[in-house]
């Protein structure tokens, strides 16, 4: 028992040794980033009063470089977003369509385009004008009577976009007369544009236009 005790402290004392001599390494190789850093101030000799002038020269052109990138920056990106977002002059050209219908036939439908949609300007026969204001708007779907869907009662400017699933319908086709006619899913639309029958629940939308003269319009 007295063995033991005695050995404890040896044994501490060769514990205490070996956890010393495992933290004395001395080979261990530290990397040199004197390569990266500005020669003013690689040598550790030097005090550091010496090489201020040099650092914050540095300092002020790095700030001011940084700035002047985040103002181009932010110019670019502001400018992109108003880009985006506002109309630039083409957009406007658009947004306002003159057309000329004096070299539409009685009877006909011309197709053009006006904000990236077709447009049905359609110059009725006065048979098809005496059809839709003929039927009793009981009838009707969507009751609007021709009166409230024209400005002139032998031109009929619409949209030409069904009011099912936005199909483009087919002019003087379908049913009734002078109508159109969505072969997708089967609308019927008479002469002034109002569903007849099929799944379609609305009349064809009637665009913002005024008439500049007798023979020209203004959509938009």
């Amino acid at each position: 028992m007295l063995s033991v005790v005695q050995k404890a402290p040896n044994l501490s004392k060769a514990l205490k040794a070996k956890l010393q001599f495992r933290y004395s390494h001395t080979d261990v190789s530290v990397p040199d980033n004197s390569y990266y850093r500005r020669s003013s101030v690689r040598d550790p000799t030097v005090p550091s009063k010496e090489s201020a002038d040099g650092r914050k020269a540095f300092t002020y052109l790095f700030t001011a470089g940084a700035v002047a990138f985040t103002s181009v920056s932010a110019k670019t990106c502001l400018t992109k977003v108003a880009k985006y977002y506002g109309f630039n002059q083409d957009a406007l050209a658009l947004g306002v369509l003159e057309l000329d219908i004096s070299k539409v036939p009685e009877g006909k439908s011309i197709t053009f385009k006006w904000r990236n949609k077709p447009l049905f300007v359609k110059h009725r026969t006065a048979e098809e004008i005496a059809d839709v204001n003929s039927t009793p708007l009981s009838e009707l779907r969507d009751p609007v009577p021709d009166s409230e869907r024209v400005q002139k009662p032998e031109w009929l400017i619409t949209l030409g976009i069904c009011t099912h699933l936005g199909c483009v319908p087919l002019p003087n086709k379908g049913d009734y007369v002078g109508g159109y006619f969505c072969p997708c899913h089967g609308s019927h639309y008479d002469a002034a544009g109002r569903i007849r029958k099929g799944p379609a629940p609305e009349n064809l939308e009637i665009p913002p236009y005024h008439f500049s003269n007798d023979t020209t319009i203004v959509i938009g």
